[in-house]
């Protein structure tokens, strides 16, 4: 019999690991022809997330935990619980609740079918409005600037065949962009389109900055563009300065005692022009920072525990109503919010 993996990162989401962990137990006892593991990897959570899991690992055999010495970021951390996965097909799924777990039984299905990847696309976004336009107009910009063809509205939530996360492994990346690699790989997938609910419980770990870092991690992973840009605009640059001088100085000789030059409009163009260097002096810092990264080779995390990787998968039977019962209200309403019309596309 087969095994599929469940991965599941966490950073202070004590009032969702326990919700998340009797869903997707439900949906995989549904299934109910695998076995299954669930492994969570705490961040070095702040809260009560890791003596809940401890609960839950104590309780079920199923679930694997790994708790990380100290936070490892919200990259890396995701990656190394990937490829601690035993099955022969991994789901990734975040503790928030906002990955519908009702889709694990099509990510199923689709990879029974031969699709060694399923991926969750948002199709739209229970979020504020303008932050889900902002992403949208920042996937399309990473596509265009992109050697490849890349998942707009894709956060990694999905499916992935054995073979895909080997592949991932092979990839030996100090600082991965996953989405970047599932992209890059290029095997046959499968699109399955949903409606993000909102978060219900906790807040967000998300910042200006990790946004920033994912976001500029996306571009400079598969694109030169922003390189080359910088050359452009040097050339185009140093082009219109030449035009200005011959044209000023033309003027000067022409209007010799009348045209003055004038401390302002040179002022300016030094402030534009050093303006202009600071802007992709950074952007050259971003590459030579991931080169730096690259050279560095450091883990992806580091354990300060892990709990039942000892122990064989087993099929899973529904949870009883008594384990959780204070979850009970949150998980029937989470569950009706996952109630969505599904569409699928594939290559």
């Amino acid at each position: 019999m087969k095994t599929i993996s469940v991965v599941t990162p966490c950073y202070n989401e004590q009032d969702n690991v326990e919700e998340v962990y009797r869903q997707v137990r439900n949906v995989m006892a549904g299934i109910g022809r695998y076995r299954y593991e669930h492994i969570f990897i705490d961040n070095s959570s702040l809260d009560n997330t890791v003596p809940i899991l401890k609960r839950l690992a104590a309780s079920d055999p199923n679930v694997k935990v790994i708790i990380n010495a100290r936070n490892f970021g919200h990259i890396r951390s995701p990656i190394h619980a990937l490829l601690q996965a035993s099955g022969d097909a991994i789901v990734l799924i975040v503790a928030d609740l906002q990955d519908p777990t009702s889709m694990i039984v099509t990510f199923v299905e689709e990879w029974e079918a031969g699709s060694y990847m399923v991926i969750g696309i948002k199709k739209t976004s229970e979020e504020h409005s303008l932050v889900f336009f902002l992403r949208k107009q920042y996937y399309r910009i990473a596509e265009r600037l992109s050697n490849i063809e890349t998942f707009q509205n894709f956060t990694g939530f999905g499916l992935y065949d054995r073979k895909v996360i080997e592949f991932v492994r092979s990839f030996g990346d100090p600082y991965p962009y996953f989405r970047g690699m599932i992209a890059e790989i290029g095997l046959p997938y499968k699109k399955i389109y949903y409606d993000q609910p909102k978060r219900k419980f906790g807040i967000t770990k998300n910042n200006w900055y990790t946004l920033y870092d994912i976001g500029m991690l996306g571009i400079i992973n598969h694109s030169r563009v922003p390189l080359r840009l910088a050359t452009f605009v040097g050339f185009g640059g140093a082009a219109l300065s030449l035009f200005v001088a011959v044209a000023y100085t033309i003027a000067k000789v022409i209007f010799w005692n009348t045209f003055s030059l004038g401390l302002a409009p040179t002022v300016i163009g030094v402030f534009f022009i050093a303006s202009i260097q600071l802007v992709f002096m950074g952007v050259m810092g971003e590459y030579i920072g991931a080169i730096y990264t690259q050279v560095q080779k450091r883990p992806y995390a580091v354990e300060l525990d892990r709990i039942n990787f000892d122990i064989e998968p087993q099929v899973p039977t529904p949870v009883p109503q008594s384990v959780s019962i204070e979850y009970e209200a949150a998980s029937m309403s989470s569950m009706e919010s996952q109630a969505q019309p599904i569409e699928m596309e594939g290559t």
